[in-house]
């Protein structure tokens, strides 16, 4: 069975958590939620979720994908979190999938994962990052080799379905997407 990794920080984007888990799920997909510690998360606004572990307990297995929500000030605790940091470049070096939405890629750039990459975040989430050969767009998704980036909340449906169509294929989308109703 296909897993992913879905960290999750204090102050993260509750839209893009919840649809980014519930998604891949609806896909079929093993996601696991880890928080930064073992406390209860409060979203950026407000919400409490319970992630299902805490992400020390993780950083040493192999996941098919990671992805990370956005939200701030969830995405500045990703980027600055040394285990999640690891496992990016851990999941990296194994050619892994690693994906992130709004501020998160904050995370990615930090980690080195968007060097020479075309990618996409919330307008702004990057202009104090130091890029290496980045391109940056504004499209709603962006998929350069095993980085998928996205731009923000509004574009966490998209999202979350590249992300099925990367991980299971274009049939598996589609079933997901038409039981969607959208």
């Amino acid at each position: 069975m296909t897993s992913v990794l879905v960290p999750l920080a204090q102050g993260c984007e509750e839209l893009e958590a919840i649809t980014i888990t519930d998604l891949l799920t609806r896909a079929g997909v093993e996601v696991i939620t880890a928080g930064l510690d073992d406390q209860p998360v409060i979203a950026s606004r407000g919400i409490t979720i319970i992630p299902q572990t805490s992400i020390d307990k993780l950083e040493f297995r192999k996941f098919d994908m990671v992805v990370l929500p956005g939200g701030l000030p969830g995405a500045d605790h990703l980027r600055d979190n040394k285990i999640v940091q690891s496992i990016i470049k851990n999941h990296a070096a194994n050619n892994s999938y690693l994906a992130a939405i709004c501020a998160a890629p904050k995370a990615l750039a930090a980690a080195g994962v968007l060097d020479n990459k075309t990618a996409t975040c919330y307008p702004g989430a990057l202009n104090e990052t130091k890029l290496n050969n980045t391109k940056l767009t504004n499209n709603a998704v962006e998929i350069d080799g095993k980085v998928i980036t996205s731009r923000g909340p509004g574009t966490a449906m998209d999202f979350a379905l590249t992300l099925i169509e990367q991980l299971e294929g274009k049939g598996k989308r589609d079933e997901v997407e038409k039981g969607l109703v959208r």
